[in-house]
């Protein structure tokens, strides 16, 4: 019988980074206890987003960081928002140019990735924030 699940995910950043929770999700994939189904990802908040990406080399999160420096620098004075600091719109536009949500497959009772395949929320501002991410899940 088809049945859900929701959780909210807090998670606590330190500014700026990838920070993976891959296994945060497994868990709750553990204690909905479907077999089969999706789970879905949503972050409520403009200035970070989530991403499947490589878990094995930091180097691709390095890159990811020098790329979107150049494509959404901070304080550029183009920006006429930026109430919060110069990393304000350039968080805005970083999110916008990826995920606020992802799906992923459940099979066999957890998530299908591949081998270096994690899921990460990515920090898009400079300090420290405390995230939200909402997990809903629809199994059997």
């Amino acid at each position: 019988m088809l049945g859900q699940y929701a959780h909210e995910l807090a998670i606590s950043t330190q500014g700026r980074a990838f920070y993976e929770i891959t296994n945060k999700v497994n868990d709750h994939v553990n204690i909905a206890g479907y077999q089969t189904g999706l789970v879905t990802l949503h972050v409520l908040h403009t200035s970070a987003s989530l991403l499947i990406q490589e878990n094995a080399d930091p180097s691709v999160q390095t890159d990811f960081e020098s790329i979107f420096s150049r494509l959404a620098p901070d304080g550029d004075p183009v920006y006429a928002h930026n109430y919060e600091g110069d990393d304000d719109m350039a968080a805005h536009i970083r999110t916008a140019l990826t995920n606020v949500n992802i799906s992923i497959p459940i099979s066999k009772g957890s998530i299908v990735l591949g081998t270096w395949q994690g899921i990460y929320l990515w920090e898009h501002r400079t300090h420290p924030h405390n995230r939200h991410i909402h997990l809903h899940i629809l199994g059997q």
